[in-house]
């Protein structure tokens, strides 16, 4: 279980101090997904990277599995069992994919046992195995092998910052699947995404809403997505019921 007690960032540019996160605590339960919403620039993936450790909070403190890690260094935090999944996937050119999930699970790991790893979030493995990280891949196979590294390491808490950004229909179609997939293989672990997409909001056990930095909403899902999908003002130019039929226009047209 992770939790998050009266985090708060502060960033300073030329106007001085700016508040990014503002007092915000939190409890990401066990055997759960949660996927975490709101508004563009309101501070959600700014609280994935300080939870990875990327970034550190100006005061408050984050307790992983009862422990304090606040202070703990990011290497610390992913041996401790918190794996993270960028936005847009590291491309590592002259490493293999068999390679870059054998260094995931952190052991000796037969290409047979690779090749599981790839078949569960749904690419060929013989296809796959051997070719280098880099930018022959597309952001869908990218992505996909990414997630692969986070299952083979078998993360307590796996935290997934915008996983649909920069990929098509047929990925997002196929990374709906692997979320699914995962949830419901859930044991002694947890997942949270960062995500503005309806389809992802509707897989979640919990939503947890970011609004100008602050803790504006946290629930069940079937209580929380619809208060959402009904939102008619916009916030900061984002406005969930317009992103939602924007969503499922696109899925038609397809």
């Amino acid at each position: 279980m992770l939790e998050l007690k009266n985090i708060t960032f502060d960033v300073n540019d030329e106007d001085g101090a700016k508040e990014i996160i503002k007092d915000v605590s939190l409890t990401i339960p066990d055997n759960k997904m949660i996927v975490v919403t709101g508004p563009n620039g309101g501070g959600k993936s700014t609280l994935a990277r300080i939870i990875a450790g990327i970034e550190k909070p100006t005061s408050g403190r984050i307790y992983f599995n009862g422990e304090d890690i606040t202070d703990m260094s990011i290497t610390d935090r992913a041996k401790s069992g918190i794996g993270f999944a960028f936005q847009q996937p590291v491309k590592f050119k002259g490493i293999r994919v068999v390679d870059l999930i054998r260094l995931a699970k952190g052991s000796e790991l037969s290409v047979a046992d690779a090749c599981t790893y790839l078949s569960e979030v749904g690419l060929c493995a013989r296809e796959y195995i051997d070719r280098e990280v880099n930018s022959s891949l597309s952001g869908g196979e990218l992505k996909r092998i990414e997630i692969a590294t986070i299952l083979a390491k078998a993360s307590k808490l796996s935290i997934f910052d915008e996983p649909e950004a920069g990929i098509d229909l047929w990925s997002f179609q196929n990374l709906i699947q692997v979320f699914e997939s995962m949830r419901d293989n859930i044991h002694d672990s947890s997942i949270m995404i960062i995500s503005h997409q309806e389809r992802i909001l509707n897989i979640a056990d919990e939503i947890v809403v970011i609004r100008n930095g602050v803790l504006a909403a946290q629930g069940p899902k079937d209580e929380i997505l619809p208060t959402l999908l009904h939102t008619e003002s916009a916030v900061d130019g984002y406005c969930f019921k317009q992103q939602g039929k924007a969503a499922r226009a696109a899925a038609a047209a397809n």
